[in-house]
């Protein structure tokens, strides 16, 4: 039986429990247009604290684009100790051992902004997919789409038997009200496909041993706002977990359906919040 969380107000009535924090980014930190209210008042009094803190994001991206991205909303490098993206460990996987197994030539499906994850590797970017060796999939190319405009490109995909890299198993992420596709989504339907996906973020391990070696904390609260992928995670790290109730499953709580949303996940945090806050 999944026992229920405990709801919090802010991390003050917590925070002496724990040593190092994992925070998610999108949903918890800012919504994609600016950062919420209790952003920096919490990871100011957790620097305070003497905690450390790490930032876990499933971005489709390089951690220096985030850092970037963070500080122009006024989150500052200093709130932090260091971030991991899904796109760093993706990048790491092509580097190490993906190239030599799959081979060079890459069909890219996402927009412009996320190549970064691509550049500087030594691989041939192509136009159709049966001239590839393997799909790399960082997201819809406009904000607009709903997905089903990939359908006809993802069988293409299938059929020539192409392995996909998915940067980011997110299907869903809040701008500002807007809900938007992520890479998730494209994945997931290339699955139902019968194609082969391996992918690179929450809820998988790799990334959380990376941020276990940039907190070397025993004690460790991870932070978000998403079930398959925050919620999940944390937990298949040993870790405890808080789960911001206004991000990507505002609409569940809101109806009061919290516990059919942990039934269906198998899974449930330790604590609530409405927000981050101190």
């Amino acid at each position: 039986m999944i026992s229920p969380p405990r709801a919090l107000a802010g991390l003050s009535e917590v925070a002496a429990l724990y040593d190092g924090f994992i925070f998610d980014i999108w949903g918890v930190l800012h919504d994609g247009v600016s950062p919420f209210p209790g952003t920096v008042p919490a990871l100011t009094e957790l620097k305070r604290a003497g905690k450390k803190v790490c930032l876990l994001s499933n971005a489709p991206r390089l951690s220096p684009t985030v850092v970037e991205k963070l500080s122009g909303m006024g989150i500052a490098p200093s709130l932090y100790d260091g971030i991991v993206t899904s796109g760093d460990a993706g990048l790491e996987a092509l580097q190490t051992h993906l190239l030599r197994e799959w081979g060079r030539r890459c069909y890219y499906i996402g927009p412009a902004h996320n190549a970064c994850i691509h550049e500087g590797l030594d691989i041939d970017i192509v136009l159709s997919p049966d001239a590839a060796d393997f799909v790399l999939n960082s997201g819809v190319f406009d904000d607009d789409e709903a997905g089903k405009e990939y359908m006809a490109e993802l069988r293409a995909c299938r059929d020539a038997q192409l392995p996909m890299l998915c940067a980011n198993p997110d299907k869903v992420v809040h701008v500002g009200e807007r809900l938007i596709l992520c890479p998730g989504t494209l994945a997931a339907a290339y699955e139902e496909m019968g194609g082969t996906v391996t992918y690179f973020g929450k809820p998988y391990l790799d990334v959380y041993k990376k941020c276990f070696g940039i907190l070397n904390a025993r004690r460790v609260l991870a932070v978000g706002d998403g079930m398959p992928t925050d919620i999940l995670g944390a937990s298949r790290a040993g870790v405890d977990a808080a789960l911001v109730t206004s991000g990507i499953h505002r609409d569940d709580f809101a109806a009061a359906a919290g516990a059919a949303l942990f039934a269906a996940h198998g899974v449930a945090p330790q604590y609530l919040l409405p927000v981050l806050a101190w």
